[in-house]
């Protein structure tokens, strides 16, 4: 009994030490063979020299022994194979994942790029859009000092005076814009090579305005609005459209045919219409 005990027992370590050699994708192919080679032998010995039931008995608890260790190194490489596909899989995942975030991220900055791009362009345009406005303002501001400039009369102390009755007179019961506007017939008519050249002779030209006929220009008490009107007036302020003539269609009588007849009618502001 000692010497089969010895017999299997050397077999199995020569066998194992063979197993150890081979690489693991070997392992299950290996305890196989082992464990067959040792159950070749164990029936080989016990043919040759140990016969009945009692020898097979002692044999079987070594052989047990021999497939719980196959089956163990056996579970060890089908977890070291199945702990490398799960790595294998994880870092595959991995590389997935990072060429995946790669691409988002590269997405998102071209997004933001994009975007970026817009706003400039937006930025840009509006701030061409604010200079032209700009540039249009200050356009049209020159436009409006050289307007006014070429407006402006030279006035002696009587004829301010005389433009400042006047202006009352015919337009004292009138809005600011209504007493600007008559203020502006006789500025018009100074500029005009068809009157004379200073306020007071334009005023007192004769048949021209009916509160000098009828002598109510000596008695007018100026108001401050007026005053403030006149020299608005002066400055180059204007709203006439080049009129020449105006009149209170109710206060003219019959005299109103001539202004439609003769003139071309402009507009009409605050009772008075006015023509050129």
């Amino acid at each position: 009994m000692l010497t089969l005990h010895s017999f299997l027992h050397a077999v199995f370590l020569f066998v194992k030490s063979l197993t150890v050699k081979v690489t693991k994708e070997m392992h299950r192919t290996s305890s196989v063979l082992m464990t067959g080679m040792m159950v070749v032998a164990v029936v080989a010995f016990s043919a040759n020299g140990f016969g009945g039931s009692g020898k097979n008995a002692l044999a079987a608890p070594i052989i047990e022994e021999m497939e719980e260790e196959a089956e163990e190194e056996e579970t060890e490489g089908s977890s070291l194979v199945t702990e490398a596909k799960i790595q294998f899989g994880l870092f595959d995942t991995d590389s997935e994942g990072q060429q995946f975030a790669g691409a988002l991220l590269e997405k998102s900055v071209r997004e933001k790029q994009k975007r970026q791009a817009a706003a400039q362009t937006e930025i840009e345009a509006l701030q061409k859009q604010i200079l032209k406005e700009k540039q249009e303002e200050e356009r049209r501001r020159k436009e409006e000092e050289e307007r006014k400039a070429a407006r402006r009369i030279s006035v002696s102390d009587e004829d301010y005076q005389i433009l400042l009755r006047i202006v009352q007179a015919e337009a004292g019961g009138c809005d600011a814009k209504g007493k600007i506007l008559v203020a502006n017939v006789v500025i018009n008519r100074v500029l005009s090579q068809k009157f004379p050249g200073t306020v007071k002779a334009v005023v007192y030209q004769p048949s021209q305005f009916q509160p000098v006929s009828t002598g109510v220009i000596n008695s007018v008490k100026v108001s401050s609005e007026t005053i403030s009107c006149v020299d608005r007036a002066l400055s180059g302020e204007d709203y006439s459209s080049g009129a020449l003539y105006f009149m209170n269609r109710r206060g003219s009588g019959s005299a109103a045919s001539w202004f439609d007849s003769r003139l071309t009618y402009l507009f009409a502001h605050d009772g008075h219409e006015f023509f050129k």
